[in-house]
């Protein structure tokens, strides 16, 4: 368990134990809703200026207005960003680039789960698209201003589901066969590849930003029901109702791998109870075969010819 010490011993990471945030620059994709608006509120909270963002922009403005109703000093605004759609994140980088400020978080949260089966604006599978492509084109095109801080993380948002994933190399579209449940993990196994080979990378490079994941377990938002329909969705509201914890404690998890002191890169951070479905924040484990070196490079360099980027050689490319 993630645990602080106090006087009787330790106990549990709350939001009380969050370090101050302020003078530290924060992205945070998909705000407008469950724990990416959270992620967003807590930060701003303890002092952080955060762009959050939304692909709809009145829901953002909405979303924008409950955090300056709660919290009327917060240094929060709002940028719309559509992951599906590569040239979207491309110019919405560029325009953070042109802003020239350091970024020192960016929180990979935005994500799609269990859609009818359908195609991003340059041909992707949408669950692959939005929940990696997507965060993987954002992350390469901010890296040079996550270099420009003195203590920049990465943090992206995976599930436990990834257990039950791999890669489709052979049917990345789902053309031949779509199930999905199979390219919901399939998309969050991709992203346990990514943030563990980004570690790998920026190490190789000498760059002092950390790479780190995080997963919610089953907690209760509206990410399992918006997409889905019919008796997926009846079953989704009824474990919602029942088994899972609220959301507040479940972006408790992303909050530590984002804020929490002395985490290395390459940390998972996920609930400490049964099967990682609910519980304190804790260090988890992936699936080990997302921890191969091999099948990650692989994977990369697909990542890399589908975005149309690669990755600095040297930490010197990033100036």
């Amino acid at each position: 368990m993630a645990t602080t010490d106090d006087a009787a011993g330790t106990k549990p990471w709350t939001l009380s134990d969050m370090p101050d945030q302020s003078g530290r620059f924060a992205v945070v994709t998909g705000a407008n809703s469950g724990l990416g608006f959270l992620t967003v509120r807590e930060l701003a909270r303890k002092g952080a200026q955060v762009v959050m963002t939304a692909r709809d922009a009145g829901r953002g403005e909405r979303a924008l207005a409950r955090i300056r109703a709660e919290l009327p000093d917060a240094a929060v605004e709002l940028r719309r960003l559509d992951l599906a759609d590569l040239d979207d994140v491309s110019a919405f980088a560029d325009r953070l680039r042109a802003d020239g400020r350091p970024i020192d978080l960016l929180i990979n949260n935005a994500g799609v789960m269990m859609p009818p089966r359908g195609l991003t604006s340059q041909g992707h599978e949408t669950q692959f698209g939005v929940n990696h492509l997507a965060h993987f084109a954002l992350t390469l095109r901010l890296l040079p201003l996550l270099s420009a801080s003195s203590n920049a993380r990465v943090v992206t948002v995976s599930s436990e589901l990834h257990r039950r994933g791999r890669i489709h190399f052979e049917d990345l579209k789902g053309e031949r066969s779509y199930g999905r449940m199979a390219f919901y993990a399939q998309s969050k196994f991709a992203n346990v590849l990514f943030a563990l080979e980004l570690d790998r990378r920026l190490k190789a490079v000498g760059l002092p930003i950390l790479s780190l994941l995080a997963h919610p377990g089953y907690s209760d938002t509206n990410l399992q029901t918006n997409a889905t329909s019919g008796v997926l969705r009846l079953f989704m509201s009824i474990g919602n109702r029942f088994l899972a914890q609220n959301a507040e404690q479940g972006v408790l998890n992303q909050l530590y791998a984002a804020t929490a002191e002395g985490l290395r890169g390459g940390a998972f951070i996920g609930p400490d109870g049964f099967r990682e479905m609910r519980g304190s924040p804790s260090l988890v484990h992936p699936l080990p075969a997302a921890t191969d070196p091999d099948l990650a490079a692989r994977f990369w360099r697909l990542s890399e010819d589908l975005t149309h980027l690669t990755f600095p050689s040297t930490a010197e490319r990033m100036q």
